[in-house]
């Protein structure tokens, strides 16, 4: 049987690039149990409360929510547990640094499987305020109306 290649995406925060200004993105692997990749594999998962921190020099993933197997027995997971995320030292301490500095946070933008393997991709986000908010919906608007009236204009 071939190996699974090439990138299948899972679940994806889209509230997270709304609601934070993301820096920096990282890819991180995932401590799972096996009732967790296969609920994976079935496509379950939400990412919309999760975060990420740091503690004692160790890369943690809090409140991402991924259902129970529903063929699972006894050995099923808890859907909410705290899962170890899997970076670089280096990587682990440019985070750290980052997040004490203030102001940003680490916030999870998608979950997928590259070449067989769970991955995450991790952002270190500043919050944005409602008129940053406002104002990326109102590029969002003027971009599309600008792509409108171009496709216009070449017919």
């Amino acid at each position: 049987m071939p190996r699974e290649t090439g990138r299948k995406l899972v679940a994806q925060n889209k509230r997270a690039r709304h609601d934070y200004l993301v820096e920096d993105t990282f890819e991180a692997g995932l401590v799972l149990q096996g009732t967790e990749v296969k609920s994976l594999r079935a496509g379950k998962a939400s990412l919309v409360d999760g975060y990420a921190s740091i503690d004692d020099g160790e890369a943690w993933l809090l409140n991402v929510h991924i259902p129970e197997y529903s063929q699972g027995t006894w050995t099923n997971h808890a859907a909410r547990r705290k899962r170890k995320l899997l970076l670089n030292r280096k990587e682990i301490d440019k985070l750290a640094a980052k997040v004490k500095e203030g102001g940003l946070t680490i916030v999870p933008l998608s979950l997928y499987f590259k070449d067989g393997r769970a991955k995450i991709e991790i952002g270190l986000a500043r919050g944005k305020k409602d008129w940053d908010k406002r104002q990326s919906l109102k590029e969002q608007q003027d971009k599309r109306e600008m792509a409108r009236a171009v496709r216009q204009r070449n017919r």
